[in-house]
Formats: C-alpha cells, structure tokens, sequence
C-alpha cells in the first residue's frame, strides 16, 4: 500500500489517470447539462492540480526544504479565478454558473488529494460530488418549485399605476418586497419593469401564487428568476 503513496514512474502515472479519470466523470455531468465547462476543462483542471501536488511532493523530498503543501494552497485560491470567469449575472439580475464554479474548485480539490496520494479521499470525494451534481438536482429543483417566496421580472403597462398594482397584489394576501426597477431602454414606452420578491400567503402554492400575479391588471408579463 505504501508504494503506491511513494514519489515513483508508476505512482506519478496512476495519479495523472485517476486525477483525469475523476475530473472526467464530473465534467462530462456538467457538460450533459451544457454547462460552460465541460469535460475537457473539469479534466484539465483535476489533472493540473494532480501534477502541482506531485512537483511540490518532489521539491520537498528531493532538496528536503520547503513546506510539502504550499503550492497546493495556491491552488486552492487560484482556481477561484477560474471559476469567477463562469459566474454570470444576467440583465435581469439572474445569477448563473454558481454550480459550475463550485464543480470546479471541487475538482480542483480532488485533484490535490489525488497528487499527494490520498486516493481514498479523493475517491469518496469524487462520489460525494458527483452525487450532489446528479442527485440532488431533483431535489433542489422540487425545494424551489415548493417555496411560497419567489422573485419575478414584471412588466406592468404605465396606464395601471404601480401603488394601484401593490394594492391589488396585497388584497390577494401576497406581500411584496425588495422591488428594484428596471432601466431597459429595449422597453416599450408604455411598459414599466420592475424586480419584485412576492410572498404568497398559507393557502398559496408556487404555481397558484405565480398565475395570481400573472392575472393582477396590468401584468403584461411575468417570468420568475
């Protein structure tokens, strides 16, 4: 068991393979999903953070100085450059990649645990991860369509004044809050938009209370964010 932790050709080998065969398997979920990294970016990065660990476990070993782990916390930090550049904000205030970045830095990491030779960490890593990505996307998905808060894009047309649709939306027991109105020059004169957290109250479920919304006068359109 200890050869395979020891700095050897072999060794080096199956660490570069498990790192791109772990940073693989996460990518090519993500790249399914048409993610903005894919398979060849989650591979990259795990093998890269693989090769980092392994040149700073040879530094440390061969001239027998340094820390054994200090090039892998730049890793550690640096990925987050990576994948801050997957991070989007729409023009409707819509966060997207937040996932995407976090697969990585996760792949990253895995990737260091795999170049020192922590298979078995990075073994249950790799599961733990990918079953988040794949597993549980069902489950956020059905937490997100149960909640009774929601933030919706609202276009109002101007002859509906914006106090009269507040009061209407509040004789419906749907309270709104942290309402941020939009400068789209792309917008027709007549519309006013807006971004509005709704919260319906105890009879409202998420669908019900988004049509109740959607049918208040004036609402010429709604998409929930």
């Amino acid at each position: 068991m200890l050869e395979i932790r020891e700095l050897t050709i072999s060794a080096i080998l199956l660490r570069i393979f498990v790192a791109l065969l772990l940073g693989g398997i996460l990518g090519l979920e993500r790249g399914l999903k048409n993610r903005p990294a894919g398979m060849r970016t989650y591979m990259l990065v795990c093998m890269g953070a693989c090769v980092v660990m392994i040149t700073n476990q040879y530094v440390y070993q061969a001239f027998d100085s340094g820390d054994p782990v200090r090039m892998g916390a730049q890793v550690v930090s640096g990925i987050g450059f990576l994948g801050a550049g997957t991070i989007i904000v729409t023009a409707r205030n819509q966060i997207k990649g937040l996932t995407t970045a976090a697969g990585l830095w996760a792949s990253a990491c895995l990737g260091l645990a795999v170049g020192i030779g922590l298979y078995e960490v990075a073994l249950a890593g790799g599961i733990a991860t990918f079953a988040v990505l794949t597993g549980l996307q069902e489950w956020d998905f059905h937490m997100r369509r149960n909640t009774r808060m929601v933030d919706v894009y609202v276009e109002l047309n101007k002859d509906v004044p914006l106090g009269e649709f507040l009061r209407n939306a509040r004789d419906k027991d749907i309270e709104l809050s942290n309402l941020q109105v939009e400068h789209d020059n792309g917008l027709a004169d007549d519309i006013l938009a807006f971004i509005v957290t709704i919260k319906g109250k105890k009879q409202y479920g998420h669908d019900e209370l988004l049509r109740t919304v959607r049918k208040l006068e004036g609402v010429a359109y709604l998409e929930e964010l």
